[in-house]
């Protein structure tokens, strides 16, 4: 079996040969392991299962002094935190859609590279990405504490941003689906360490409906749906397998039992991630991250898993811990880099 097709095994609720992996690295890490392996290319050396397209942020141009402005307008500061930053000032500073105008959905930039790297690594499980995707997309473009006021404030012009965002992430998916992809990953943080954000009652008033449009979708064309959510957010797997995911990531085992889950929710919801960047990469022995990728491998050789970190590895893991779940995962088919 190709790699694509041991993801499509996975997701269709079959036993795979092995368990499938996919790992990201913020750019501190992935400097590490450069570094450690002497290029630039770090795929050789990860051997991921699932091929990133599209552009998960939508596109920064560089303001200078670490500030970078996507395709929305909305500023990003990258002083602090480097791979994405943090909103320097919301666009819509009311609460109204008045004088503001959608990007282009459809922009060549997201869609330019997709042929070549297909062409390239066509073994692989394609799975466009759009990342900030409804809720988050809404809050950077209002500010957090403003849209979190709306929501009870001004539900209406709510409901209207969150409408515009999903008819946005439509055209894009449309344009998308005339590639050959198998998966839309949708990117949209709604968990805290405990609990919602918004709280279960605003999330399925206002999130739940676009999220349906937006799944059925990629859905009614025949392919997979993957959503990233961080935080405490397992109350809603069920609504959500209802409307069309296929797959949940990160899956993260501070909030969540993830033994519990991979065996309740096996032929109906995939997770991908399930092993701690908060506790065991960090701050684990190399045996410590051993121990737990080998759990997670043992739990999910009946299906229903992909391995990999709860996030993208952070730069405050250390190479030992970094190569130590690479190599669990390469030994399923003999393929160990040592460190």
């Amino acid at each position: 079996m190709t790699k694509r097709e041991v993801i499509k095994a996975v997701l269709d609720g079959e036993k795979p040969p092995y368990v499938p992996w996919s790992f990201s690295f913020t750019i501190n890490a992935a400097e590490k392991l450069k570094r450690h392996f002497g290029t630039d290319n770090l795929e050789p050396h990860l051997q991921n299962h699932i091929l990133g397209l599209g552009n998960g942020i939508g596109f920064f141009e560089d303001l200078g002094n670490n500030r970078f402005r996507d395709v929305f307008g909305v500023i990003w500061n990258r002083s602090i935190e480097k791979d994405i930053g943090n909103v320097e000032r919301p666009q819509l500073v009311e609460p109204t859609l008045a004088g503001y105008e959608f990007p282009d959905p459809k922009d060549k930039r997201f869609f330019e590279d997709i042929p070549g790297k297909i062409q390239n690594q066509g073994d692989l499980f394609r799975v466009y990405a759009i990342g900030f995707s409804l809720y988050e997309r809404a809050w950077t473009l209002r500010g957090m504490e403003n849209l979190m006021m709306d929501f009870i404030e001004n539900p209406a012009f709510v409901r209207d941003l969150l409408r515009a965002i999903s008819d946005y992430n439509i055209a894009q998916v449309e344009k998308a689906l005339t590639y050959d992809i198998d998966a839309v990953y949708f990117g949209d943080d709604w968990g805290q360490q405990h609990g919602l954000q918004m709280g279960p009652g605003l999330w399925h008033e206002f999130i739940n409906p676009e999220l349906k449009r937006m799944y059925g979708a990629v859905r009614n064309a025949g392919k997979y749906v993957f959503i990233h959510s961080c935080g405490d957010v397992d109350e809603l797997f069920d609504d959500l397998i209802e409307i069309g995911l296929n797959c949940f990531n990160p899956f993260q085992p501070e909030v969540m039992d993830v033994a519990d889950l991979i065996n309740r929710y096996r032929g109906r919801l995939t997770f991908h991630g399930g092993l701690s960047t908060q506790r065991t990469l960090p701050y684990g022995t190399p045996e410590d991250v051993r121990k737990e990728t080998r759990k997670l491998i043992s739990l999910g050789k009946d299906g229903g898993y992909i391995l990999s970190p709860a996030h993208a590895v952070g730069g405050d893991v250390s190479l030992e811990n970094m190569l130590s779940f690479i190599n669990e995962a390469l030994s399923q088919y003999d393929k160990k880099f040592e460190v």
